[in-house]
């Protein structure tokens, strides 16, 4: 319990609330003298004696002491006369001088007895009278009160009008010591009443304090107006559970200025510091959330943050195309089967006359860059219908219910402007496969959808087009029938389908005469119509930059070879001898791509580095290859072998490179799929062995068996084609050097020993052959040379140069 110390000069312990003297004790020991008793003094309780004043006051004789016996324990002050004239002095506002013992009764508060009535002196009625001079409370008043203050230790209003009823009859100093025992319920009233206590004991600085807390408060008298501010604040600090301490400076009678200053310190007690940290964390936390939900409606409703995210309005709007089937090529089959869809746009009841009925919904399936939105516009450009486009991503935000919103808006509009045609991009953004364990409101917008789409009846007037390049993504119920009656696949372009779309796009450009568009769609397999579109962009972009008067074929390769295989690095630093190494390695690429039968035709070969290579040489197919032979799979894994073979013919074992790593893996990867996917082997037969998980230990042995031979039987056919062409090797070897790329017609004239006009020479180095590996009649001249054969002629003991 908490307790208050006040220090000037003197100092007090706190006491107990047992020690405390109650008013009706007080009041029974003012009148102890009417009624002789004897008592034992109890053996705990507490007494505080002072010296007496030099003064001293006469007692009238109608009140000098009388032993009467007490009828109950609330008599417990001994010493009663001292008391009885403090009270009277009291009442008749009369000082009364000295300081006498006091003794305090052990009795608890909430243990009180009943106060049996007293026989009535004579004398007692005239004492009576006295104490209610001036209007103060009588005893029976003050007995009451204080009884009912007992009783309710924690009622407050009880407390604060007995507290008023002490101050009424003159005893302050009884509510300061009940006040500052702790033990009673205390409201701002109480505090009121306190400070009242506080300013009479200082005001009667004549008067000694004779009940408990005299030495406690006899530093209070003569106290300024500062010196009793700082004594409220420390009342108010006890009140909320500290512990007061107030230094009256240097003196006692310090004035409280700036000079003589009082110190008040207040140390709280655990409890109360964490008490007070939880409240204002909770007064934090709920201020906090009102600020946070009145700035989420300021957002909300003003759209603040909103404007910085783009657009409020994210509705799909309806738009004429200008887009035709003209425009789109390559898909002559989809375009077939969308003619459906505008002729019935056009003319409803020509398909509802037999009582068939058009789908709802086609889903167009393809891979990236064919086509689909271009022939979900030329659609709607062809039936001269509004066009509602809208992304999948379109649809969700971060507020929940949004996307569902937004289909029911499209649709709803949709509908008002039929006939009409709706098209939702990436569908698989929206429209993926529900799981049981997601939230409901990640599935809304689906729901919404298939609910929309189930709404619409086939004579509505609008058509719904949807494009994905994952339908294996989709849910179930948004490609049944009745929704998406009908799926439509865009594939990648054919040749002919190339062809066609390079020369849409050429249109766009100034093409010199001597593009080949059947050339350039032969090399490009595997290429949609954005990729074409770029590859056409691309070589407009470099012939503007080489300030050509019109984009040439050279160009177009360019552009090809930097979609395919990556941009030049010309800045690169290659060594003279890598570079040799280099063009060996590709011209043993070529020769056996060049002299095995059933191979694909060499289109170019290049020492260039693109990428991460160093060199590449590329084969140009006839047209599209939609299936392959054995033959043709033997020749790839010869070709791929070439460039190893090679490096170990002109350089030996021992020096061939690492950059034969993915030759290596390509061949190894065809003579697998030969052995285990395809049965083109003899031992195995006619047996699918892809998954390896299912097959024992002796098959996976058979296989490796029969992919090692077949690379051995590769590598066999490749040395014999590079030994018996060996000098053909340096030819291509050199002219590659000198030029860095050769396509297949300067290939076809170096190995027949011609000129090449007109092809820049890019750099001039001599090529050496290493020491021992080839000692027959090399090359003079380079590319330019007769193709007469001629002696070597070694300098300083070093191999010849071509």
């Amino acid at each position: 319990m908490a307790s208050l110390i006040l220090t000037s000069g003197h100092s007090l312990p706190a006491l107990s609330s047992e020690l405390l003297p109650t008013a009706t004790s007080v009041l029974a020991n003012s009148w102890s003298f009417l009624r002789p008793f004897q008592q034992e003094r109890r053996s705990h309780s507490f007494s505080i004696a002072t010296p007496s004043a030099s003064s001293k006051t006469m007692i009238p004789s109608f009140i000098k002491p009388t032993t009467i016996r007490p009828a109950h324990g609330l008599g417990a002050c001994s010493g009663g006369p001292m008391i009885a004239e403090r009270i009277l002095f009291s009442t008749l506002r009369k000082p009364v001088a000295g300081f006498v013992s006091r003794n305090f009764s052990s009795l608890s508060p909430f243990s009180l007895n009943r106060i049996a009535p007293a026989p009535r002196h004579p004398q007692q009625s005239q004492i009576r009278a006295m104490m209610s001079f001036g209007g103060g409370p009588s005893q029976a008043t003050l007995y009451r009160a204080e009884q009912v203050a007992n009783n309710s230790p924690q009622n407050a209003h009880a407390q604060e009008r007995f507290y008023d009823l002490l101050l009424r009859a003159n005893l302050p100093q009884v509510v300061a010591d009940r006040y500052q025992s702790g033990m009673y319920a205390s409201n701002k009233g109480c505090d009121e009443k306190y400070g009242r206590a506080l300013e009479m004991l200082s005001m009667a600085e004549d008067t000694p304090l004779s009940m408990d807390g005299s030495a406690a408060f006899a530093g209070a008298r003569g106290l300024s107006p500062d010196k009793m501010q700082a004594v409220g604040q420390a009342v108010a600090a006890r009140t909320r559970g500290g512990n007061v301490s107030i230094n009256h400076g240097k003196s006692a009678g310090s004035s409280g200025g700036r000079e003589d200053p009082i110190y008040v310190v207040v140390d709280e007690s655990i409890g109360g510091s964490i008490f007070k940290w939880i409240k204002f964390l909770l007064y934090f936390a709920l201020v906090g959330y009102i600020a946070l939900v009145f700035l989420s409606l300021a957002v909300e409703f003003t759209g603040v943050i909103k404007s910085t995210r783009g657009p409020a309005n994210n509705e799909a709007t309806p738009s004429q195309q200008t887009a035709r089937f003209s425009d789109v090529h390559g898909c002559d089959e989809a375009k077939e089967e969308l003619q459906e869809l505008v002729d019935f746009l056009k003319d409803p009841k020509q398909f509802s006359t037999l009582g068939g009925k058009l789908p709802k919904g086609v889903l167009l399936v393809g891979p990236p860059g064919t086509g689909k939105t271009l022939l979900a516009r030329a659609v709607a450009g062809e039936a001269g219908v509004p066009f509602f486009f809208m992304s999948g991503s379109e649809f969700d935000e971060v507020y929940v219910g949004v996307g569902a919103k937004r289909v029911r808006e499209l649709f709803a509009q949709a509908r008002a402007k039929a006939p009409a045609i709706v098209f939702i991009d990436e569908l698989d953004a929206i429209g993926g496969k529900r799981n049981e364990r997601d939230a409901a409101y990640v599935k809304q917008t689906l729901n919404q959808l298939l609910v929309d789409l189930d709404g619409f009846s086939q004579n509505s007037g609008v058509i719904f087009l949807a494009a994905t390049n994952f339908p294996q993504m989709l849910d179930k119920a948004l490609t049944r029938p009745g929704r998406f009656d009908r799926s439509v696949t865009v594939p990648l372009p054919d040749v002919r389908g190339r062809i066609q779309i390079i020369k849409h796009h050429m249109k766009k450009i100034q093409a010199a005469d001597t593009v080949d568009p059947s050339l350039l769609a032969r090399g490009t397999p595997g290429f949609s119509g954005a990729a074409l579109e770029n590859m056409v962009n691309q070589a407009a972009v470099r012939a503007s930059r080489l300030k050509a008067k019109s984009v040439s074929m050279e160009h177009f390769d360019w552009a090809k070879d930097k979609i395919m295989m990556g941009a030049e690095r010309r800045s690169a630093v290659i060594p003279p001898k890598e570079r040799i190494m280099t063009a060996y390695h590709e011209g043993g690429h070529t020769l056996v791509g060049l002299f095995t039968e059933g191979h694909t035709p060499v289109y170019k070969v290049t020492i260039l580095p693109r990428g991460q290579a160093l060199g590449i040489t590329h084969y140009l197919p006839e047209g599209d290859q939609l299936s392959i032979t054995k033959k043709q799979c033997m020749a790839q894994i010869d070709a791929a072998l070439g460039g190893k073979i090679a490096e170990e013919i002109v350089y030996g074992p021992d020096n061939v490179t690492g950059g034969c790593a993915s030759d290596l893996s390509a061949a190894t990867r065809v003579a697998r799929m030969m052995v285990t996917r395809l049965g083109m082997s003899e031992r195995l037969g006619d047996v699918d062995l892809s998954d390896e998980r299912e097959l024992s230990s002796e098959t996976k042995s058979l296989i490796e068996t029969e992919v090692k031979r077949l690379i051995d039987d590769a590598r066999a056919r490749a040395t014999k084609i590079i030994m018996e062409k060996r000098k053909e090797l340096d030819m291509l070897a050199n002219a590659l050097v000198e030029y860095e790329t050769l396509s297949a017609d300067e290939i076809q004239k170096v190995l027949k020993g011609e000129k090449l006009p007109g092809k820049e020479e890019i750099i001039k180095v001599p090529l050496k052959l290493p020491e021992g590996v080839y000692s027959g009649p090399t090359l003079e001249g380079g590319p330019g040379n007769t193709g007469e054969v001629q002696p070597s002629k070694p300098a300083d003991g070093k191999t010849g140069s071509v």
